[in-house]
């Protein structure tokens, strides 16, 4: 009885999957017919209708850099799949199919590979039940999914085999920093780095600095990870990081820079023109930062990207853009119910594009439960923002305060907490937020940047 209840629920989550990958792909031809409409290239619309983000948040700082350098992931993958079919019990090939399935997903923004990479560590544990490489894919996999709490325990499950893995090293930093637990998550850092000291636990442990304040150690920390970067891939990873701290504290022509360094190591490396296109809005390059993201969100149709092409189209405003920006927005209500089909947890996703750009009262759900999973800066500022829109104000203040009080330095958080403060009547508090946010970083939002100077001066 248990057995057959468990084969409809896997028939049904299977329908599930299936059902969103098409509203998925009608959506993406839908998007490419838009695109095209605005002169986007036919071969770029062609990779978008093909390919379905990312980190990062996200996630982007859980990418692991050594995929990245290592060619062709397509052909990777097949290579490993034609090995499997010969020596179907190699263990270890299981656990690398299993990572690279995960690199996939975030390199096309498909979260319909994280199935495939579930099934490709069942394999490997099955063969080797205590492999540090399997139970260190498990994390990579967990954490790719949100599920962070798990994340942790399989990193922990694997350091207990390997100490000095440096794939769990790392993902248990993540877990931990995603958890909002900061201080162990810098203890953490500490220990890989006596560990295994390389490019990846080099970028988490300056991301430990950044959401602490510290940038000048982030800075410092990321220079020598580009130090010690001799791939292509590594190289332009670290350098992206390099490029988004700059950008986050309004250095816009160092992160152009250091996006442009990253790009002379792989011109294809989407999270720098993600990066660029930003930093080229940021500068007031409109025109270059459209054209930018479009090229961006045609392979990497994540919400981040997808929100921020919207909000380009909004600041434009040329005929057909507000029908554009909608457009962009559907896209990321279309990836995260696909996303949820294949077990991902899009409620952070959720709550942040919709609370401008959709139902409300659908973003403060996600924001809830979000919360109720996790207490970071990221979630205390998604439910505080998702409060505000709700009209509920009072709540939101203590949540957005929360966001602020590490010290990380986020124009975003600012700008929202500032709109807060004003609309709990405290207005030298909110006048001064929002000055600190536009001076931190200007641009910070193409939408966002110009409602903080209208609510700046209408405070006044």
């Amino acid at each position: 009885m248990g057995l057959r209840a468990n084969n409809e629920n896997d028939t049904a989550a299977a329908d599930e999957r299936g059902t969103a990958g098409r509203r998925w792909r009608t959506l993406q031809l839908g998007c490419a017919a838009v695109l095209l409409a605005t002169a986007l290239t036919g071969g770029a619309v062609a990779v978008g209708a093909g390919r379905a983000p990312a980190a990062a948040p996200a996630a982007s700082r859980a990418v692991d850099p050594g995929l990245l350098g290592t060619g062709n992931l397509d052909a990777s993958i097949a290579s490993l799949q034609a090995h499997l079919r010969t020596q179907p019990k190699d263990a270890g090939s299981w656990a690398t199919l299993a990572l690279a399935y995960v690199e996939q997903a975030r390199t096309k923004g498909d979260p319909s590979r994280y199935p495939q990479a579930d099934q490709a560590l069942r394999r490997s544990l099955a063969l080797a039940p205590d492999s540090d490489q399997a139970l260190a894919g498990r994390a990579a996999l967990a954490a790719a999914r949100h599920d962070f709490a798990g994340a942790l325990t399989y990193a922990d499950r694997a350091l207990r085999q390997n100490p000095y893995s440096e794939r769990a090293l790392c993902s248990r930093i993540d877990a931990l920093v995603e958890l909002g637990r900061y201080d162990e998550a810098a203890r953490a850092a500490d220990t890989a780095d006596a560990r295994r000291p390389g490019v990846p636990v080099f970028t988490r442990y300056a991301y430990v600095h950044e959401l602490r304040g510290d940038v000048p150690s982030a800075r410092r920390v990321l220079q020598q990870a580009l130090s010690f970067a001799t791939s292509p891939g590594d190289i332009a990873y670290v350098a992206t990081q390099l490029g988004q701290l700059a950008w986050n504290q309004g250095e816009y022509g160092t992160a152009l820079a250091e996006y442009a360094r990253a790009l002379a190591a792989d011109e294809t490396y989407l999270p720098a023109l993600e990066g660029r296109a930003r930093a080229q809005a940021a500068s007031g390059d409109r025109a270059a930062a459209i054209t930018g993201m479009e090229s961006v969100v045609s392979r990497y149709p994540l919400p981040a990207p997808l929100v921020e092409l919207g909000e380009l189209y909004e600041a434009r405003g040329a005929a057909g853009d507000l029908a554009r920006a909608r457009q962009q927005y559907a896209l990321v209500d279309t990836w995260v119910a696909l996303a949820r089909a294949n077990g991902v947890d899009a409620d952070l996703d959720t709550a942040l594009a919709a609370a401008d750009h959709g139902d409300k009262a659908a973003a403060l759900r996600a924001a809830r439960a979000e919360w109720a999973r996790r207490h970071t800066v990221h979630t205390a500022d998604a439910l505080a923002w998702a409060l505000h829109v709700n009209g509920r104000d009072t709540e939101a203040l203590s949540y957005a305060r929360q966001a602020t009080a590490t010290g990380y330095r986020n124009a975003v958080f600012l700008y929202h907490r500032g709109v807060i403060e004003l609309a709990t009547g405290d207005r030298a508090a909110g006048r001064a937020v929002l000055a600190s946010a536009l001076k931190l970083n200007p641009g910070f939002s193409p939408v966002g940047a110009a409602a903080a100077r209208t609510a700046l001066e209408a405070a006044k």
